[in-house]
C-alpha cells in the first residue's frame, strides 16, 4: 500500500492545499460511461457531438469532479477524510488529451462538540490554466 500524508483533525489550517494531476483520454471517458451508464451520445458519439456547439466530443464534467474526490481522499486532507457534500459549478468543457490539475484549498475549519467541518474552495484548471470545474466541499477530517 501507498504510503499517504495524512491531514488529521486538528492538523488544518486555512490556506492549507492539495492536488493531484491527470490527462483526460477517450479510454476515461468510455470506462466513466460504462461504470455509470451515462452514454450521452455528447460524450460517446463523434458523429453526434460534431453537430454540437463543441464541435467534437467532450469529457463528462463528473470526470473533473472525481479528480476533487481523488484529491481530498489522497492529496488534502487524506485517507480517512469522509466527504460530506460538494458544490460543482462546470465552466468551460474538458476534451480528450486536456491534462487537468484538481487543487482543494482550506477556507474554514469549524469545531462541533465532537468532530471538526473543514470547506475547502475546489478548483479544477486545464493544461491553459483555465478554470473548468470550480465549487466548495466539506469534508470531516479523520481523527487520530
Amino acid at each position: 500500500m501507498e504510503n499517504y500524508k495524512i491531514f488529521y483533525e486538528n492538523e488544518l489550517k486555512v490556506g492549507m492545499s492539495g492536488s493531484v494531476s491527470k490527462r483526460i483520454t477517450e479510454d476515461d471517458v468510455n470506462t466513466f460511461a460504462k461504470v455509470t451508464g451515462d452514454y450521452n451520445p455528447m460524450h460517446v458519439d463523434e458523429e453526434f457531438a460534431k453537430s454540437t456547439q463543441f464541435h467534437k466530443r467532450i469529457a463528462h464534467g463528473m470526470l473533473s469532479a472525481g479528480m476533487i474526490s481523488a484529491c481530498l481522499g489522497t492529496k488534502m486532507p487524506g485517507p480517512g477524510a469522509i466527504y460530506l457534500n460538494q458544490s460543482l459549478r462546470f465552466d468551460k468543457p474538458v476534451y480528450f488529451g486536456d491534462v487537468l490539475v484538481a487543487t482543494v484549498t482550506v477556507v474554514k475549519v469549524e469545531q462541533k462538540a465532537h468532530f471538526q467541518i473543514v470547506t475547502l474552495s475546489t478548483i479544477v484548471t486545464n493544461q491553459d490554466g483555465e478554470k473548468v470545474t470550480e465549487g466548495e466541499a466539506q469534508i470531516m477530517p479523520a481523527k487520530k
